[in-house]
């Protein structure tokens, strides 16, 4: 969509050597390479989230931690990473968004390093941790580069397109080169990779990225960031807990307890102050809404899926880690692909009312379909096909989405939006990954407690518990596809955002 109002029409996206509308940026230089670089890095945070899980017991037995000592590798990453995001939001906005990609990329690729080179279970646990920091910062300077170096409508379509589906399937690409990597190496290749994508991204990063000077840089609004910062942290670590412990354990509603009066002192605080670490203006804007909340549910729903069918295909249908990577590549096409069409093409021609919503209806059949899976299910028969109506529902929502939470936002905000995006997306994932553990567990000792012993009571027990993940990860996209119905407006981007921008400029001056 367009920078202001005076944009170009629909099907003028200009070349690198048009001459620019009035009131339009000249094109960004190499931008299409810019994207690479940009993609590269926003693969290398999301698939992180996933890559490390199947190296996990390979670590295990190099390392000699005990199995609670499992979930820290992950909550580590998660708890930082969750937590800063609207920080390192912030600071691309006030330093600049080239300088902080790049000490992004520099922090997370030595983080990796020394994760791989990690010879105790506390160093690793350390480096996982900065690496979420410096994700924190990288993640959120990657979408804002995007939006700002993308400004021409059919560009920023596509640019987004191949974005969104990045974002999308990262999880799953992080499972197939977590289970090469670890079957053909070793787990401390799971880390080691990202040092090489790093050095890439920083090299390119610095030769094709435009730089990026704020002109007004307003002070830092250290209240707000302690209790958005506190509150994600507490967030993240209550369903961190619920998920290790029990929703009964105070560690668990401690944590959640204390978050939600942070966070309700930071939205208090934040519509007060002069200078906001998130400005009410970002937020309030109904299709903007529909887009973090549309995120959020994906992250949730996906990590659920990710995580019941991993252990389905490998414990119940004996997959090696390799071949349950391979399971899920048909999907990430999927996605790729309606990636591609729904930002593209009908996004721009009958906007996100009717798109997004389909989606999440999509992604509740997908997961409603999982249900029915077996102890003597096939793939091919039985697997397939609901995952790639899962994948076409998600290439519906997130690029949709991911493009759409920007939309408009002015220059100054860009950091903070892109990481209220990567939030959502975070705090989805521990949120449905918690509450869906939950359940399955619970319903696997009640099938367990309920039903006669037999031979195959464990692995029947199995499958019923990641039916009641399925079911439960439904309910969010179907919950989802209400919320969004009601919340986005009918009507083309394009004419949605045209005249609200100027307001937000307006606002953001004064």
């Amino acid at each position: 969509m367009p920078p202001s109002p005076a944009g170009p029409s629909p099907g003028g996206g200009a070349g690198a050597g048009a001459a620019p509308a009035a009131g339009e940026e000249s094109p960004t230089p190499h931008r299409w390479l810019a994207l690479t670089v940009i993609a590269l890095a926003q693969l290398m945070v999301v698939l992180d989230a996933t890559i490390v899980n199947i190296a996990l017991p390979s670590a295990q037995r190099d390392l000699a931690f005990s199995n609670d000592g499992r979930q820290w590798v992950i909550t580590a990453y998660t708890l930082a990473f969750g937590s800063l995001l609207l920080l390192g939001g912030r600071l691309s906005d006030l330093i600049g968004r080239r300088r902080t990609f790049v000490t992004g990329l520099i922090g997370f690729g030595a983080a990796s390093a020394l994760g791989g080179a990690a010879s105790t279970f506390s160093a690793l646990v350390g480096a996982r941790a900065l690496q979420g920091m410096f994700g924190a910062l990288l993640a959120p300077s990657a979408l804002s580069l995007l939006t700002t170096t993308f400004t021409q409508p059919r560009e920023r379509s596509r640019a987004f397109g191949i974005f969104g589906a990045i974002a999308g399937s990262g999880a799953a690409i992080g499972l197939l080169l977590g289970g090469l990597l670890t079957e053909q190496l070793s787990w401390r290749w799971t880390l080691y990779v990202n040092v090489f994508i790093a050095v890439v991204g920083v090299v390119c990063g610095m030769t094709i990225l435009p730089p990026h000077r704020p002109t007004r840089r307003p002070k830092l609004d250290l209240l707000g960031t302690a209790l958005v910062g506190g509150g994600l942290f507490c967030l993240v670590y209550g369903f961190s807990s619920a998920d290790t412990e029990s929703w009964g354990d105070w560690r668990c509603w401690g944590s959640l307890t204390l978050s939600g009066l942070l966070l309700a002192g930071f939205v208090v605080h934040e519509s007060r102050t002069r200078n906001p670490l998130l400005p009410p203006r970002v937020v309030r804007d109904r299709n903007r809404a529909a887009s973090f909340i549309s995120i959020f549910v994906a992250g949730a729903g996906m990590f659920g899926v990710f995580l019941f069918l991993t252990f389905y295909l490998q414990r119940t249908l004996d997959y090696s880690p390799v071949k349950t990577g391979l399971a899920f590549l048909p999907m990430v096409l999927a996605l790729v692909a309606t990636a591609q069409l729904s930002t593209n093409v009908l996004i721009p021609r009958i906007g996100p009312k009717p798109v997004v919503p389909t989606g999440m209806g999509l992604a509740t059949v997908g997961l409603v379909w999982l249900t029915a899976l077996s102890l003597h299910s096939g793939y091919a028969a039985h697997v397939l096909p609901p995952l790639l109506v899962l994948g076409v529902g998600l290439g519906l929502v997130m690029p949709s989405a991911i493009s759409l939470a920007t939309l408009g936002v002015v220059k100054r905000d860009q950091g903070v939006a892109s990481a209220t995006v990567n939030t959502m997306q975070q705090v989805g994932g521990s949120v449905g990954t918690s509450l869906f553990n939950t359940m399955a567990a619970h319903a696997f000792s009640d099938y367990v407690r309920t039903h006669p012993r037999s031979p195959d009571l464990i692995a029947r027990a199995n499958v019923h518990s990641f039916a009641i993940a399925y079911w439960s990860a439904a309910g969010f996209f179907a919950a989802g596809l209400i919320v969004t119905g009601l919340l986005y407006q009918r009507g083309r981007p394009r004419d949605l955002v045209a005249g609200r921008t100027t307001g937000d400029e307006a606002e953001a001056e004064n």
